[in-house]
């Protein structure tokens, strides 16, 4: 056996839902650069239309839904039309979600349930329709949902709702992981810190409170550095591919040592 084949995705039939956000695009170009067809979500209909002309560049099929997986519904329809077009769904990559930052007290309860709805109870929505239809094709496949450092450790500046959408996100992959397995079915999350993203570009800014920041930050990163896109595209590409069909129900964290001291 070839070693590069272990890593083989070209014509897979990938769908990634929340594909207009920071994780999502990076997902998309990777399947995309690696020969999969793509089926992408997301709600910005603008920067949903930005990634699919990006990703059809790389020569596979391409095909988008300008829809979030707010309900059972929705998620049923997103699925039904991508099998429709490409035959199958092999990969799914849940790439959307939220936070909102307030101290517990000053939190409105609402917020605390969209921030859940959003990162956890979507996740499970689509990964139930996408595991039913896996299960009718019998040709296995692989699901990835995204975690963060954060639903391993707390945070003291309000991020209750945050951490522990991470931490279900956790629960949900180990429980999907040992649930799918002898249907040949892996699930596993990535879970990054902080890397480079429209929401954490002041990080990386060349002015003195960024600087104080990013350099408290880096005391607890081993590598040095906060994270890039790159970063996260060859874990993606290792658990959506042959090279990682011994592991299921792992949250494999690509924090620089992060979460390791």
């Amino acid at each position: 056996m070839k070693l590069t084949s272990l890593f083989d995705v070209s014509r897979k039939n990938a769908l990634v839902v929340g594909a207009t956000g920071a994780f999502g695009m990076v997902a998309a170009e990777t399947l995309a650069g690696a020969g999969c067809n793509l089926a992408l979500t997301g709600g910005n209909i603008e920067s949903l239309d930005e990634i699919k002309n990006i990703c059809t560049k790389f020569g596979p099929k391409v095909i988008s839904f300008n829809k979030r997986p707010e309900n059972e519904e929705i998620c049923e329809n997103i699925v039904s039309d991508t099998i429709k077009d490409f035959g199958s769904i092999d990969i799914l990559v849940v790439a959307s979600g939220i936070n909102k930052v307030a101290k517990i007290d000053e939190m409105d309860p609402k917020i605390f349930t969209s921030v859940m709805n959003v990162n956890v109870t979507q996740s499970w929505l689509i990964s139930r329709a996408v595991a039913s239809a896996m299960k009718k094709q019998n040709t296995g496949g692989k699901i990835v949902l995204v975690s963060s450092a954060r639903g391993l450790l707390g945070h003291p500046a309000g991020y209750t709702a945050y951490c522990s959408s991470k931490a279900a996100i956790d629960g949900m992959t180990k429980s999907l992981g040992c649930e799918l397995g002898e249907f040949n079915i892996t699930v596993n999350a990535i879970a990054p810190t902080v890397f480079r993203s429209p929401l954490t570009a002041w990080m990386f800014e060349d002015n003195e409170n960024a600087k104080k920041v990013r350099e408290g930050f880096l005391t607890r990163v081993p590598k040095g550095r906060l994270g890039e896109p790159e970063d996260l595209a060859g874990p993606l590409l290792f658990l959506v591919s042959k090279a990682s069909d011994f592991y299921t129900g792992h949250i494999l964290y690509a924090d620089g040592g992060y979460t390791a001291g």
